[in-house]
């Protein structure tokens, strides 16, 4: 029988494919994701301490959890994400991004296991996670509501799912697609499409549906001045969802 694959949207999975070892130039096509990340793992770090009770000043606070990253690309989550002592499982559909992965991880000595496959099926294999992890991925999916009932399937009783995404204003159209897409170039014309960015209220709704309700929520935004992103309450342009089953 044919993979199931309805939230995949094949044109995003090619786009990203293409990019090869690229995912960890620092100065190349993922720039803004390196620098993305420093903020988004201190939100994802702090939300799954307190989450699961750990000790924040531990070294190695995630320690035993089993962290599926889905939408892993070439591992720039999964990686630090294991360093911190998670048991980390990546899926990308795009095969040419999980190749880049595992030479990474193999280089870095990371025990990662990553799969060429979509969140339907691993779901199918009958796989749960303590966490399910989702950055930078909603706006790319086919269909919002079934990716997000997917992965909220793979969660594990008293699991969490966080999620990040685009919210969709008139301020992220001005700094997500022409800014960083047309003016400064941080990513290709194109990249992203405007309407395929979601509301709180409307992820919020959609996770509702899910059965699951949000715990925590915060934005991320960029300063010029440092020339890094941080999080902020300002969730007009980026923004990060932690949801339980409710």
């Amino acid at each position: 029988m044919p993979n199931p694959q309805p939230t995949v949207d094949p044109a995003e999975v090619a786009r990203f494919d293409a990019l090869g070892a690229q995912w960890w130039d620092e100065k190349g096509k993922m720039a803004p994701l390196h620098a993305m990340n420093p903020a988004r793992l201190a939100f994802l770090r702090d939300a799954l301490v307190r989450r699961f009770g750990r000790d924040p000043g531990a070294l190695r606070p995630l320690k035993g959890l089993s962290i599926l990253d889905i939408g892993c690309g070439g591992g720039l989550l999964s990686e630090p994400l294991a360093r911190m002592g998670a048991k980390v499982t990546g899926i990308d559909p795009a095969a040419g991004n999980v190749d880049v992965a595992r030479a990474h991880a193999a280089e870095a000595g990371l025990d990662i296991e990553y799969f060429p496959i979509t969140a339907e099926e691993l779901l199918a294999r009958g796989a749960r996670f303590d966490a399910v992890v989702a950055l930078e991925v909603v706006e790319h999916v086919a269909d919002v509501g079934l990716f997000v009932r997917t992965a909220g399937a793979l969660v594990a009783e008293g699991g969490a799912l966080v999620l990040s995404t685009l919210n969709r204003t008139p301020k992220s159209f001005a700094l997500a697609i022409v800014g960083a897409e047309y003016v400064l170039r941080w990513l290709p014309p194109g990249t992203h499409r405007w309407e395929k960015f979601i509301t709180p209220d409307e992820l919020e709704a959609t996770l509702a549906g899910a059965g699951f309700a949000v715990s925590e929520k915060a934005g991320m935004v960029y300063d010029p001045l440092k020339s890094a992103f941080r999080l902020s309450t300002d969730m007009d342009v980026n923004y990060f969802m932690v949801a339980e089953r409710g």
